[in-house]
């Protein structure tokens, strides 16, 4: 290679180092060698620097936005055996995973018994909406309240709330495995109240909405919260036996092999138009 060409290179490996680069700059070498046997034109060398360049910067991000939402066991669909939960639409499942839900800012509520693949479903569509850009939280209803509780003790309540409000995708798994006693649902539901309308979120529960005075120690505090989860809502049940167990099923007592699922959500109340002076 003459001078003058390796005075261009020089420069070119000082511009990658000054832009960050350091995916293209190992690649540099090579790419070279590739044109001078005819193997790339030069415009097919600088999509390839640039392309592996900009794929190892978005699996930088994925990497690190999978983390910040706490996600640290990673869950895909394609790993879902959907052929075991035969009561669950598919369809209905990847069409959530192109994320429209986010974009509308709606609640997304998995009802059914332990160990159906709930918590397996929110992680993936989670880890699709760091894929998009989207900015997502994930934690146990147990966790969350003892963050908020915490917060509250520490007078930071309202910066922890407003924290996770800013998610655009807020998960929140195992709701009805403990209880949270009047304190926690009334920590939650003010976290809701921020999320309303503002934030999409993906709640897992094995206990049916009826249930949720118990959970949260107030029927007036569960209803407030039902009444914002359910406005912009879909809520997909899941029946059948725990995905888990399967393979020692035959172990089990024959009442805990298929069990019943969370009950249905409620009938939503009919919303009667006051009567105006023209209708009079």
């Amino acid at each position: 290679m003459s001078k003058p060409a390796d005075s261009s290179l020089d420069r070119i490996r000082r511009h990658l180092v000054g832009l960050k680069m350091p995916c293209a700059l190992e690649s540099l070498q090579d790419t070279v060698q590739r044109i001078e046997r005819g193997e790339l034109s030069t415009f097919e060398a600088i999509e390839a620097l640039l392309g592996e360049e900009l794929t190892t910067r978005q699996s930088r991000r994925i990497k690190m936005a999978l983390q910040t939402a706490r996600l640290s066991t990673i869950k895909t669909l394609s790993a879902y055996d959907f052929s075991f939960q035969p009561s669950l639409d598919r369809q209905q499942i990847f069409a959530l995973a192109e994320l429209g839900f986010v974009e509308r800012r709606q609640a997304v509520h998995l009802l059914g018994p332990p160990g159906t693949g709930k918590t397996h479903l929110a992680v993936a569509l989670g880890v699709e909406a760091v894929k998009a850009g989207h900015s997502v939280h994930f934690s146990t209803l147990a966790d969350l309240i003892a963050s908020l509780t915490r917060a509250e003790r520490e007078h930071t309540l309202r910066e922890r709330v407003r924290y996770l409000s800013r998610h655009r995708l807020l998960i929140v798994d195992e709701i009805g495995y403990l209880p949270v006693g009047t304190s926690g649902g009334n920590l939650f539901f003010q976290l809701v109240n921020a999320c309303y309308e503002r934030n999409a979120m993906i709640l897992t529960s094995n206990r049916g909405f009826g249930e949720w005075g118990e959970i949260f120690g107030d029927a007036v505090v569960a209803t407030a919260l039902l009444d914002r989860l359910l406005h912009h809502a879909v809520v997909i049940q899941i029946e059948g036996s725990s995905y888990r167990l399967r393979e020692h099923a035959q172990l089990l007592p024959e009442h805990m092999r298929s069990r019943p699922s969370a009950s249905p959500p409620p009938e939503p109340p009919v919303k009667r138009r006051r009567r105006s002076k023209e209708d009079a």
